[in-house]
């Protein structure tokens, strides 16, 4: 029987808008006209209604690029920190016919807007969203036929980054009310977590058309039977009950591989090629094409639609001391990251995410975990076509509070899941969803909210997927265990605990390792480990902060890592892939240093230590297709 957990458990679509004979994009990147709301109780442009008319004309406004943050663009020092409700502003001219052909359906799609947004088209309230790293969008279909001035659209975002108890990730706002020493009515926002609360439209605004009958959403799923490749696919088609669909399967060149009719079946691929993680493949990263088109008849007359999805074929299954990946045991060699870059904060930079992708394949890595949010849905992509795993997390961090754990809370936490799993469940890259990171699984209160609700969701969300959250508790302590598939387990011994003390990173770092799978008899990933370095600070013996100290750190867990590897330890993602910006840093450029690389990318001594071992490890493996470190080092860009 086919299994659709995603397509049952899902009601409404998330497709990425790709170009398609039917679909175009309007990107709406560049210069919106921008403004923070500074009154007392940042409430003014409420109360003044600022949707109503052009921005402009209610007061002074600021060029803002869009992607990026806004905090960092200004020289208005009130910007760099500002928590409260800021306001966007673009205006648009359409196609023509987009407006006056009544058999087109126009969608605006917000890629994020952190943390939580209300959206106006031409003064009209239209949609809101909680949650800043995840897409939502709406038909303005209504408001832009409409008139002799349809094709004019004014779009004005309010987006406020405050972060309360129930958001995700939380947060406090603390009043000073000595009013000797602080202004009347002054907060500061607490977060608890170490990245800086980055905050405006930090991914694309676009339009795009559909017919009005259209292709809402696709879920596939894939196995293997003998040599063949199975994709299970299931479409749901809106705006329509008179329809047909062909569905296609072509390979990378573009040959017709199989093909089907409805809106359910299998697509059965004799002699498939797989997808294949980096570095255990000869042709890693293989994907297919699945073609969708529809043909429906509306009130209109006939329309049709048409949509092409990137599909993997490939099987992931978890036993008790083994991660698979099409059968064959998988090691996580890779890293944790950040999105956080120089002036731009989050925005996305496609330069700055190719330059990541090829010193990840430098360093020889073959995953990354999403540390600590959903990253941008073009870096889902990259993953998929260059091999990369992604262990793709929720912003569930900082939940450290009592009044963390609530049903508001809950609710909100199993939504952001349900948006996770709408977004990605088709990236053959994704291999594990991860519903929280670095959560005090001790305590009580998280027993209900992670342990059994989130993760339960999780599941029943997507069965076709590992979950997992990342813990930092003691193995007896600790809430979660019984209910994921695979323990992430974070330690920084002789950094955080016994600091300075290397000796004693081998005793400790074993014992954790023997402790965790005597009690839950699953497999293991180091996913956090490291140490801080400053540039060019060195000293022998190694002393903290130095470059041979964290050096020789490393080197201490990699002795533990390669005795458990080979029984029941899965994987290890290093903190940091590269420096990034921290609340706590005057100029969050070089905030923190745990970094393998600096932020200006120059190699430092861990990030050659890490490249040999992750060599070392892909070749000792001895998958049946590993390629010769050889043929990989010849174009390093740093030798």
């Amino acid at each position: 029987p086919l299994l659709w957990g995603c397509a049952l458990a899902l009601q409404g679509r998330m497709l990425y808008p790709r170009e398609t004979p039917s679909r175009e994009r309007k990107e709406l990147d560049g210069l919106w006209s921008f403004r923070a709301d500074f009154s007392h109780n940042r409430r003014r442009g409420f109360e003044e209604q600022w949707y109503r008319r052009p921005l402009r004309e209610s007061g002074p406004t600021l060029d803002m690029p869009v992607l990026s943050s806004f905090n960092d663009i200004s020289q208005d020092w009130r910007l760099w920190d500002f928590v409260g409700w800021v306001w966007y502003e673009r205006e648009v001219i359409l196609p023509e016919r987009w407006t006056q052909d009544l058999s087109t359906r126009v969608v605006l799609r917000i890629g994020s807007a952190h943390a939580y947004a209300i959206v106006w088209v031409n003064g009209v309230d239209t949609l809101e969203h909680e949650g800043g790293y995840l897409p939502f969008e709406a038909d303005i279909s209504n408001l832009v036929q409409v008139g002799p001035l349809s094709s004019q659209l004014r779009i004005t975002i309010a987006i406020n980054n405050t972060l309360t108890p129930t958001t995700l990730p939380p947060g406090t706002i603390q009043y000073k009310n000595d009013t000797s020493n602080y202004p009347k009515g002054y907060f500061v926002q607490n977060i608890y977590f170490d990245f800086f609360n980055y905050a405006g439209l930090q991914r694309s605004v676009l339009l795009y058309p559909t017919p009005t009958a259209y292709i809402d959403d696709i879920t596939v799923t894939t196995s293997v039977e003998h040599d063949s490749g199975l994709v299970n696919y299931q479409i749901s088609v809106k705006g329509s009950n008179l329809f047909e669909l062909e569905v296609r399967l072509l390979d990378a060149e573009n040959k017709l591989v199989a093909n089907g009719t409805g809106t359910q079946g299998q697509l059965k691929v004799p002699g498939a090629r797989l997808w294949w993680p980096y570095l255990m493949h000869e042709r890693p990263a293989y994907l297919y094409s699945l073609e969708v088109r529809l043909t429906a008849q509306t009130s209109l007359g006939p329309v049709s639609d048409f949509y092409t999805l990137p599909v993997g074929i490939r099987t992931v299954n978890v036993t008790k001391s083994q991660f698979l990946i099409n059968g064959k045991p998988f090691y996580f060699h890779g890293v944790n990251k950040h999105e956080d870059a120089d002036i731009r904060g989050k925005g996305f930079d496609w330069p700055l995410l190719v330059k990541d992708f090829n010193l990840l394949r430098w360093l020889g890595a073959n995953a990354f975990r999403t540390s600590h949010y959903p990253y941008a849905e073009e870096v889902l992509q990259m993953c998929d076509r260059y091999g990369i795993v992604v262990i793709d997390e929720c912003p569930g961090v900082g939940l450290e509070l009592p009044q963390f754990f609530n049903n508001v809370s809950l609710q909100n936490h199993m939504r952001v899941m349900e948006e996770v799993v709408r977004r990605d469940k088709n990236h053959p890259a994704d291999l594990e969803l991860l519903t929280s990171g670095d959560p005090p699984a001790s305590k009580l209160c998280l027993l209900p909210f992670v342990d059994r609700m989130a993760i339960a969701h999780t599941k029943a969300l997507d069965p076709s997927r590992p979950v997992t959250f990342v813990t930092r508790s003691n193995y007896a302590a600790d809430k979660g265990a019984p209910y994921v598939d695979v323990i992430c387990v974070n330690s920084y011994y002789s950094w955080y605990n016994d600091f300075g003390h290397l000796e004693l990173i081998q005793r400790q770092l074993a014992t954790q390792f023997e402790n965790w799978y005597k009690t839950y008899q699953k497999p293991i990933i180091q996913s956090e480990y490291g140490a801080e370095a400053i540039v060019g600070f060195h000293q022998d013996p190694p002393l903290m902060f130095t470059e041979e100290y964290q050096k020789s750190l490393l080197e201490q867990y990699h002795v533990v890592l390669d005795q458990k590897r080979r029984k029941y330890v899965v994987g290890e993602l290093i903190w940091n892939f590269a420096d990034f910006m921290t609340e706590q840093s005057p100029t969050r450029v070089l905030g923190n240093k745990k970094g393998v690389f600096t932020r200006q990318r120059q190699p430092k001594s861990a990030a050659f230590l890490l490249r040999e071992r992750y060599w070392k490890i892909a070749n000792e493996t001895r998958y049946p297709y590993s390629i010769a470190k050889s043929q990989c080092l010849e174009n390093s860009p740093f030798t």
